[in-house]
């Protein structure tokens, strides 16, 4: 008797440069990974860095059913427009537009990772909007007293940290909305959502171990355990499984660190597609988080830690 072979479709964004190509930033671990495992075909749908695939994207998908996107980080906008080309092509994308806005912005997640990341708070602006002293205030108002850190729902601009991040006092309402002012012009038209405040806390390494760790989840899964794109060493974090489930996002990456009291945190969480991955990370078992039964690549030990 025959039997058949699920298929899974990858969308890559072609390489600005040359269109025969994937980019560059996400090829070393993509189509031809994905093709060696014979999981089906990985398509380039044509897309700039920062603003994302064209309306008309996804050329080739049509029958594919769902289709995972790897790529660059797209406004939930952009990515339902990605979305909505595919169900005219007959496909769709595997993570729909509001599970990936529910992961990737912090006001999606944030509910429910209470006490688990540093206590926040956010206000709705559009690029180029700086919300007024007196609003600052008040959302200032909500966190510990202390410093805090500056971000819209889905970045920082933390290699501008003293002018553009880092709040050192929250009672000091000029400061505040200086630093607020400043990250609002840097980010330009890429401001996401608004202007967020989240309290500032003191992480440390452990020795021989990253500053933050990268757990990657598919359906609820702890799937890979990485360092952090900026680190060097992976360390295995406490989970978070119980929030994650919650969430109830398909692809769902956490970054935690360990707080100079002992306690993981998560510092922030994201939809996997648009997650970056360590320089040092096995580029097969990354494909296999979108190619392989999750009972099958994860089991949890019995400590409740996961093996990286």
């Amino acid at each position: 008797m025959p039997t058949t072979t699920a298929t899974t479709t990858v969308l890559y964004c072609r390489d600005p440069l040359n269109e025969r190509r994937a980019d560059a930033h996400f090829a070393g671990g993509g189509p031809a990974a994905a093709r060696r495992r014979r999981h089906g075909p990985a398509r380039r749908p044509r897309c700039a860095a920062r603003r994302g695939p064209r309306a008309g994207g996804g050329a080739g998908a049509e029958g594919t059913g769902a289709v995972w996107y790897r790529g660059w980080m797209l406004p939930v906008g952009r990515y339902a427009e990605l979305d909505a080309a595919l169900h005219r092509r007959g496909a769709e994308l595997a993570v729909t537009p509001e599970a990936y806005r529910r992961a990737h912005e912090l006001p999606g997640w944030y509910g429910t990772f209470a006490g688990l990341t540093p206590v926040s708070g956010w206000l709705p602006a559009a690029p180029g909007e700086v919300p007024d002293p007196q609003r600052l205030a008040a959302l200032a108002a909500g966190l510990p007293p202390g410093s805090a850190v500056v971000k819209d729902y889905v970045k920082s601009r933390k290699h501008e940290w003293a002018e553009a991040c880092y709040v050192p006092d929250l009672a000091d309402p000029a400061a505040l909305h200086r630093v607020a002012a400043r990250f609002v012009e840097l980010q330009d038209e890429f401001l996401a959502g608004g202007v967020v405040l989240r309290a500032f806390e003191t992480f440390v390494a452990p020795q021989g171990a990253a500053a933050e760790v990268r757990v990657w989840w598919r359906d609820g899964v702890p799937g890979l355990v990485t360092a952090h794109p900026d680190s060097a060493v992976a360390e295995v974090p406490e989970p978070v499984r119980a929030a994650v489930e919650a969430l109830g996002c398909p692809f769902v990456t956490t970054d935690l660190a360990l707080r100079a009291d002992g306690v993981w945190r998560v510092v922030e969480v994201g939809d996997g597609q648009v997650s970056d991955l360590h320089r040092e990370v096995d580029l097969t078992a990354f494909v296999q988080l979108l190619t392989t039964d999750q009972a099958l690549l994860c089991t949890p030990s019995a400590s409740g830690t996961t093996p990286a």
